[in-house]
């Protein structure tokens, strides 16, 4: 509690009561980054509040015959420079008020303390249900349990049990690289519908370990356990464990352990599994022992360690650190800094000591938030994903809990907080100007609208060279690289058999003519058979006669003869249809880029409203702004002259190197061992490039392109993207 304003408006109210800590409760002392704090537990209602020395003074001289104010004034006498001020006596009163610490002077404050009671369970019980994917079930008193089976199992947390561990946990490492390959190739089951149920079933057994993992610790250094339930984490039933009482204890390490326990456990429990794991062939055994240890490393590295949650990593951080409390003085300290800048409460105090420790708690509170935004969001669409009502019913609660009520939460603080009555007109005031800026900013004033995506350049004139016939590659007729003309020999194929169908058709063909020859006079009836095989070895020979000239592949037009690993294709045989080059005109380039179906929308619309009259879409639309990068020169801008948007859905990718097997950016589709056909179809622009761009444009060569759209607000943008991600991931 810091010292405020010395005087306050609210003084009169409790200045005159007659209060005292409950008999009941128990005070401990304990070392924050050395500074000494005070532990008020009740150990009847298993409440506990920590309190800074000046605090305590003020709270330990409190007595029922004495009044609040006569007490304050004692400690404004004792410690002028750092008792606390009126303000913040009311406030401290009222956190111990809500805690049921104090003793009232009078019999019919009893029933003031069983009415606070109640109100508290009722609040408890409106978190629970508005906080619908952590909901908790107290079902059992695991405090008797944990006693006796520390008498059997508490070696294990001493010294000697720590080496143990140590030295378990080493071998199951060690065992894990050297089955790395299995490790990972079993993963991908990990989620099959026939492991699914064992996987559940490891989860339950190993959480529960993880809570009897920090009930014995508290148990060991002399905290109680009195619950241990069940909480649904989105739904999914896990086991939970209330350790509260280790707050009260004085050394930090000791609690550091208690929030360790579950961790050291579960990690101990996972070697020891990893072990079976190794041993053991295909079967149930085998696979719930894999369970194990998977649900163990992404539980501990994913949760438990986070500290930016509130787990196992959060209160190891908070005692660590010595910052008792971190969320909640992290959001006193956000609370502090708005209330003092933006709203310009004078006496508003920080619950930090230090200025770095006011920085520590303002980024804390700042990173936490937008993590838990983010968590909570990746959660409801993963539900969405599998239960599309569930999800529904969960956005509509959290929009309420999230948005509405703090909403209106904030309303009535700006409407009648005791703390802004001098300066509630201009809080007022710089709250609306704000929304309005905030509306004005993001719903009426346009913003810049552009998008980008990735393309290639190509030459407007190439053409794949290919064999129109089956056959050995005899040799190179000109060497790639160079210029060519049309018509110009390229390569030279040869084929033996080729050669030999050529005789034999030609054989053939004179065995029919001299039968036609001879039916003409003896056998008439003869001649119309013949005649009929006579054309089909005309189409035959025909037909051979081409493929023998197509032994010789030449250009289709004037351009440079490429070919990708020509050194490996003399003696090569080929097939008809093989592509072996490319003869590309260096003359002209355009740039053809994939843009995905959520960006097309927005092209679409812009070409038919910047185009004035309707225009076919593979038409040259000259008003829309472009700017291309090419990778290797991203400094340089190439600009970009027309645009030819092609309507029609692809998915087969205008170059391999725009996939990630070629470096690109674009999902493959799985069924496609060449990386040319795209995960998700696209539609494709081809954007003219001028002759003289600045940089060297060479076929092949890939880049983005940056769309400029017409400005519109940032309200109407974000809109339009999030109802296309709803259609695109749930068909709305």
């Amino acid at each position: 509690m810091e010292a405020n304003s010395t005087f306050s408006e609210s003084w009169h109210r409790v200045s005159g009561q007659h209060l005292a800590l409950h008999p009941a409760v128990q005070v401990r002392r304990q070392m924050f980054r050395g500074e000494r704090w005070y532990v008020l537990e009740h150990p009847f209602t298993n409440q506990f509040f920590r309190l800074r020395p000046v605090a305590y003074e003020f709270v330990a001289r409190l007595h029922r015959d004495r009044t609040i104010d006569s007490v304050w004034r004692e400690c404004l006498e004792r410690f002028p420079a750092e008792a606390p001020g009126q303000e913040a006596v009311v406030r401290l009163l009222g956190q111990l008020y809500q805690a049921n610490l104090l003793q009232y002077e009078s019999a019919t404050d009893t029933s003031a303390l069983f009415q606070r009671h109640e109100k508290r369970e009722q609040r408890e019980f409106r978190a629970r249900i508005t906080n619908v994917m952590f909901f908790r079930i107290p079902l059992w008193d695991p405090d008797r349990f944990l006693v006796r089976s520390l008498g059997v199992i508490g070696w294990l947390f001493s010294p000697a049990g720590f080496l143990l561990w140590l030295a378990v946990i080493g071998l199951a490492l060690k065992t894990v690289v050297d089955h790395w390959s299995a490790v990972r190739d079993q993963s991908q089951g990990i989620l099959a519908p026939a492991n699914l149920a064992w996987l559940y079933l490891a989860m339950v057994g190993l959480k529960t370990l993880h809570e009897l993992g920090h009930g014995w610790l508290c148990r060991k250094y002399g905290g109680e356990v009195h619950t241990l339930g069940l909480m649904f984490m989105i739904f999914t039933p896990v086991p939970y464990v209330d350790v509260t009482s280790s707050w009260s204890f004085r050394s930090a390490w000791q609690r550091v352990l208690v929030g360790a326990g579950g961790m050291i456990v579960e990690l101990f429990v996972a070697a020891l599994a990893t072990f079976i794991w190794a041993r053991s062939g295909p079967g149930v055994v085998h696979s719930v022992a894999y369970n194990i240890m998977f649900i163990a490393s992404v539980s501990t590295l994913v949760f438990n360690l986070n500290p930016l949650l509130r787990f196992d990593g959060y209160y190891i951080l908070s005692d660590l650190c010595g910052l008792p409390n971190l969320g909640g003085r992290a959001n006193q300290e956000l609370r502090h800094l708005s209330e003092k800048h933006i709203l310009g409460v004078r006496d508003s105090s920080s619950p930090a000591r230090t200025g770095g420790e006011a920085a520590w708690l303002a980024g804390y509170g700042a990173v936490s938030g937008v993590y838990r935004v983010i968590v909570f969001a990746g959660v409801l669409f993963s539900v969405a994903d599998r239960y599309m009502l569930l999800g529904v019913v969960m956005l509509a609660v959290c929009f309420v809990s999230w948005i509405v009520v703090p909403t209106g939460k904030f309303v009535t603080y700006l409407g009648s907080s005791p703390r802004l009555d001098r300066v509630r007109g201009r809080a007022i005031a710089v709250v609306a100007t704000a929304v309005a800026a905030l509306v004005l900013l993001l719903g009426v004033i346009p913003a810049p609208n552009h998008f980008q995506a990735p393309g290639i350049v190509e030459a407007s004139q190439r053409s794949q060279v290919v064999c129109e016939t089956a056959g050995k590659v005899l040799a190179l007729s000109t060497l790639p690289g160079g210029l060519v003309r049309a018509g110009q020999p390229l390569l030279a194929l040869t084929n033996r058999e080729l050669s030999l169908e050529l005789v034999s058709a030609r054989a053939a063909l004179a065995e029919v003519d001299a039968r036609l020859h001879q039916a003409l006079g003896e056998q008439a009836a003869n001649y119309r058979p013949l005649e009929a095989r006579r054309v089909a070895l005309t189409n035959r020979l025909a037909r051979l006669l081409s493929d023998q000239s197509a032994q010789i592949v030449t250009a289709r037009h004037d351009g440079v003869w490429v070919v990708p690993a020509s050194s490996e294709l003399p003696g090569r045989w080929v097939a008809r249809g093989t592509a072996v080059g490319w003869v590309i005109n260096p003359g002209t380039h355009e740039f053809t880029a994939t843009v995905s179906q959520a960006d097309a929308d927005r092209l679409f619309h812009s070409h038919w409203t910047r185009a004035g009259t309707p225009l076919p879409l593979d038409a040259a639309v000259s008003d829309l702004t472009a700017r291309i990068r090419l990778r290797g020169e991203a400094g340089v801008v190439v600009p970009v002259r027309s645009i030819h948007i092609v309507p029609a859905e692809r998915d087969t990718l205008p170059s391999a190197a725009l996939g990630w097997q070629g470096g690109g950016e674009l999902a493959p589709a799985k069924s496609d061992p060449h990386g040319l056909r795209s995960a998700e179809s696209f539609f494709e622009v081809r954007a003219d490039l001028p002759s003289d761009p600045g940089v060297r444009l060479v076929h092949g060569r890939s880049g983005r392109i940056r769309f400029d759209l017409p400005a519109e607000p940032y309200l109407q943008q974000w809109v339009r993207l999030f109802a296309q991600f709803l259609q695109r991931r749930y068909q709305l």
